[in-house]
């Protein structure tokens, strides 16, 4: 059965732009919600909302079933929306059938800001009274790589030493959350995680050689709990390898592209 409407919040974001491509074939009834309106969303309505400010949630949440919720604010006003704001989120969709929450692997385990308010949205989550399913994934392949990889500094890739990612395909979570979509609601499902651990030297090294770059890597030993858990592979879940597109494909994908 196809539930009568889903809303998708953070329509603009990268996990949100992917729901986007492929709900538009899903034959599900669709509105969108973000505080920028995406584009070429004809086929779909867009509703202004800010879950910083509170204004015009009332108004997307309105006569949804289901709830995709793709906002999130790791750089900026981040307790605002990532807590606070969910918070009030949650208030005004109690009568949502399913709510559905992409989370982070590690955040229970990483000493970082924006894990622990992640952490915190997912009890929140869970104790309201919405039937839900909260699924984490291990980080994205485009965050990997525009994070660590983007730019190179007097020809060198500088990267943590040992630190270790299982990244994924944006398309492939987003292609896994709309499964969820007429599904019972799980509490806390299965982590989903990309197909391979590598460490960030591996990801920089196979960069350079599909790009036939000139560059060269340069790892940096550094110190603390973060770093330690993100070397212990904190951030991974081997065991949970449900992606099939991986690092050297997105490059190549990417290398086509340009």
């Amino acid at each position: 059965m196809l539930y009568l409407k889903i809303l998708v919040t953070g329509s603009t974001g990268q996990l949100g732009s992917a729901l986007l491509n492929q709900l538009k074939e899903s034959g599900y009834k669709v509105k969108l919600t973000s505080r920028r309106k995406p584009d070429g969303i004809e086929d779909f309505k867009w509703i202004y909302s800010d879950l910083s400010s509170g204004e015009g949630l009332e108004e997307a949440v309105k006569d949804a079933d289901v709830i995709l919720h793709a906002a999130t604010s790791p750089m900026k006003n981040s307790k605002s929306v990532e807590v606070s704001g969910f918070k009030e989120l949650l208030k005004k969709a109690q009568h949502v059938k399913h709510f559905i929450y992409p989370s982070i692997v590690g955040i229970d385990e990483i000493p970082f800001n924006y894990y622990k308010l992640k952490l915190e949205a997912e009890e929140l989550l869970k104790n309201s009274s919405i039937s839900h399913t909260i699924v984490r994934a291990t980080q994205f392949h485009h965050f990997i790589d525009h994070l660590f990889l983007s730019k190179s500094f007097l020809k060198r890739y500088i990267v943590p030493d040992k630190f270790k990612c299982q990244s994924v395909d944006a398309g492939e979570f987003a292609e896994h959350l709309i499964g969820l979509v007429d599904k019972e609601p799980q509490g806390r499902a299965e982590d989903f995680g990309g197909p391979d651990v590598m460490t960030l030297r591996e990801m920089a090294e196979l960069k350079i050689k599909l790009n036939n770059e000139p560059n060269k890597v340069l790892s940096l030993s550094l110190t603390g709990k973060l770093y330690k858990s993100f070397c212990d592979g904190k951030n991974t879940n081997p065991a949970r390898k449900m992606g099939k597109i991986t690092f050297g494909e997105y490059l190549s994908e990417k290398i086509k592209g340009q």
